[in-house]
């Protein structure tokens, strides 16, 4: 399936950079609530240190790594909130840039699932930067990410 390119809402608005997958979203979601998969989906982190065992409660944290060899940064992201199944929202920091607000949701179709994913700075001074903007220069990145995340829930379904 193809990711879908940044549209507007009637707005004006950016909405979510998104694509669809012929796997379920209890397939996605499955990626989702395993930490230990994080690095292999989230474009830029290249590591898992440690997986709270309450992931993806609110308030537990991966604990990963970010950047390549030598000069690697050890990271952190919290989840802030989830719906099974349907959306996790999470807070991600960013050494030296700050931390990003990103919310996943997933959204059942009758071929599989639209993912959907927003990300934004909520620290300065990125978060000056207006979220129109944010969006579209995180578009390219989360696009992958949604490819990375929708390959491996679709492999889940094979035999």
């Amino acid at each position: 399936m193809r990711s879908r390119n940044i549209t507007r809402d009637s707005g004006g608005r950016i909405v979510p950079t998104s694509r669809d997958t012929t796997a379920s979203c209890e397939e996605v979601w499955n990626v989702l609530a395993n930490g230990w998969t994080y690095a292999t989906w989230v474009v830029g982190a290249s590591r898992i240190r440690a997986v709270d065992n309450t992931w993806p409660a609110a308030g537990s944290a991966i604990h990963h790594s970010v950047g390549a060899w030598p000069a690697v940064l050890s990271d952190v992201t919290r989840s802030v909130g989830t719906h099974v199944d349907r959306e996790i929202r999470l807070e991600a920091r960013a050494l030296p840039f700050g931390k990003a607000s990103i919310t996943v949701r997933l959204h059942p179709i009758a071929t599989g699932c639209r993912i959907e994913i927003i990300e934004h700075a909520i620290t300065p001074p990125f978060d000056l930067v207006p979220n129109r903007i944010q969006h579209l220069l995180a578009h390219p990145r989360n696009a992958e990410a949604l490819r990375r995340l929708a390959l491996l829930a679709e492999r889940s379904t094979t035999p």
